[in-house]
């Protein structure tokens, strides 16, 4: 018996067969074609909690302020960094790389509006303190 399995081991070609590499090489694609889209959506979804992160941290300072100077001033960003306009001293607040924040005063609230650059995030995202807080922009302009 052993000797049979020896001589067969012996006598067969090794390697693998055309077919064997074409199965492989389409479970691979197979996967790649699963795994790309999935991974190209987490970025996005980490873009908008970044997003997220930098008006909340923004509407903190907003509200700081107003606790000493018992006023709302605008937000502008410059390179990754906003700024609150007008504030005496000035207050600025570190963005995540490639966000952006800008903001406006209307009596005794603030809207602000956050987005990252090129285009990398799903959707626009805006923080009014009359309406309560954060949620997903739905019109173009902050009123």
């Amino acid at each position: 018996m052993i000797a049979r399995i020896h001589k067969s081991m012996n006598e067969k070609d090794k390697g693998f067969t055309l077919i064997e590499l074409l199965v492989v090489i389409i479970i691979i694609g197979i996967l790649a074609a699963i795994a790309i889209p999935v991974f190209m959506n987490q970025r996005k979804k980490a873009v908008d909690s970044a997003i997220k992160s930098d008006l909340r941290t923004v509407a903190n300072e907003m509200e700081t302020y107003y606790t000493d100077a018992q006023a709302y001033v605008g937000v502008t960003t410059t390179g990754s960094v906003a700024t609150l306009t007008g504030a005496s001293p000035a207050v600025t607040v570190q963005l995540s790389t490639g966000n952006s924040v800008t903001g406006t005063v209307s009596g005794e609230a603030y809207c602000l509006v956050g987005s990252a650059a090129s285009g990398k995030a799903t959707q626009a995202w805006v923080y009014k303190s009359a309406a309560g807080g954060l949620q997903p922009k739905s019109v173009t302009t902050c009123v």
